[in-house]
């Protein structure tokens, strides 16, 4: 399984791909699409969806994992993310790749195993889980990462349990 891995923002959207067999994760690639502040806001939207739609010719994940919209201070932050995420939902579903969301709570709690562990915390396991020499730099291409790997171990998991069901274990 290729999962690709989506943190959405307008500014700067964070990527990274993963490699799942069986237990083993991967990096295959990570990276930020950036837009520029001096382009009209259509314009910025249109080259994250070209972008992301280069990345997923390029890398032909198999599952898209984004993190889900969660603020609860800024509402013109959240309207602002708010555009990038339904631009990046676009271009997921154009491809037909099946796209699964995550709070941050959920991808702290399946990197770490702390829903509320610090930024710093998730990017180190992120270095460990994938055996990186360094954190993926910048943060957003991290916390892709981070949320690729939630995704992997979730529907690791969710499939194990399907197999119970059916009498199979895989």
């Amino acid at each position: 399984m290729v999962v690709l891995g989506v943190d959405p923002g307008v500014a700067t959207t964070g990527y990274g791909v993963i490699r799942q067999d069986y237990d083993c994760i991967q990096p295959v690639a990570y990276g930020v699409i950036q837009t520029p502040a001096s382009q009209s806001l259509p314009h910025r939207l249109q080259q994250l969806y070209r972008e992301l739609s280069q990345l997923i010719s390029s890398y032909c994940p198999t599952e898209a994992a984004v993190e889900e919209l969660f603020f609860a201070k800024n509402a013109s932050t959240a309207l602002t993310v708010g555009h990038a995420r339904g631009t990046i939902l676009l271009a997921l579903e154009d491809r037909q790749l099946p796209t699964y969301e995550y709070t941050p709570l959920q991808v702290k709690q399946a990197i770490t195993g702390y829903g509320r562990a610090a930024k710093e915390q998730v990017q180190e396991m992120v270095r460990l889980l994938l055996g990186l020499p360094e954190i993926p730099r910048p943060d957003d291409a991290a916390d892709a990462l981070a949320i690729a790997i939630c995704h992997a171990h979730t529907s690791s998991v969710t499939r194990r349990l399907a197999g119970l069901k059916l009498g199979r274990i895989s």
